[in-house]
């Protein structure tokens, strides 16, 4: 079932249905958004690394999150901007030290989210911290989705309604229950947190004036515009 939250005649509510006149929240507040980096072999590729043999970790701030209708602002220090389409877990109890059999015990749901790269200061900078965490760099929605089977969805990014990333959940080199027991070993993720997943090949640049589309099957349409 799909919750959204949104704002109301002055009020922050969350449902499963939106009233017309409402406008739409990032689906949670969480303390930490964990992302999960080179994800999916054939990104990894085209970013000329090599597939990896434990999942790379980085952060992005909360303030870097952005609701469903937003606009994502590309910084004036960065020449290139990329979308990078994921899935999203959001955490639904305090996990630590989680078994991977037992994953799906500790998340609330799933929502599509995009992890706005600027590119050339992650590569500039070797580490992902500045290129990650802009304001508005985490675009993420529309909703959280709790009934849903992950293993293989279909991960589709367009831009200006032409597809840029097509992939499936089933690409993963590490899968959710891989993930979840990995990052609960290292630090404790509370209700409310959220991993990104990682992103299939097919990133690339987003201009002013850009509507950037991130779908994944049984969850919906995250759309954000650009300037």
């Amino acid at each position: 079932m799909k919750t959204y939250r949104f704002l109301h005649h002055g009020r922050i509510a969350e449902s499963h249905d939106v009233p017309a006149d409402a406008t739409l929240l990032p689906p949670v507040t969480p303390s930490k958004i964990v992302c999960v980096g080179r994800n999916y072999a054939d990104h990894a590729k085209e970013l000329g690394n090599e597939a990896p043999s434990e999942p790379i970790l980085f952060l992005k701030p909360p303030s870097a999150l952005l609701a469903p209708g937003g606009t994502i602002v590309r910084p004036s220090a960065s020449q290139r901007v990329d979308f990078e389409g994921e899935l999203a877990i959001v955490i639904g109890r305090t996990a630590k030290d989680v078994r991977a059999k037992d994953w799906r015990d500790y998340v609330r749901g799933f929502a599509c989210a995009n992890d706005v790269t600027a590119r050339d200061l992650q590569k500039k900078d070797v580490q992902f911290t500045r290129g990650k965490s802009f304001d508005t760099f985490c675009p993420i929605g529309p909703c959280i989705e709790d009934d849903l089977d992950v293993s293989d969805l279909r991960v589709n990014t367009r831009v200006n309604g032409e597809t840029r990333q097509d992939g499936r959940t089933s690409q993963m080199i590490f899968p959710p229950a891989a993930m979840i027991e990995f990052i609960s070993a290292i630090m404790t993720l509370l209700p409310g947190d959220v991993i990104l997943t990682g992103t299939p090949a097919g990133v690339g640049p987003l201009g002013a004036g850009d509507t950037v589309e991130v779908e994944i099957e049984g969850i919906g349409v995250l759309r954000n515009v650009v300037a």
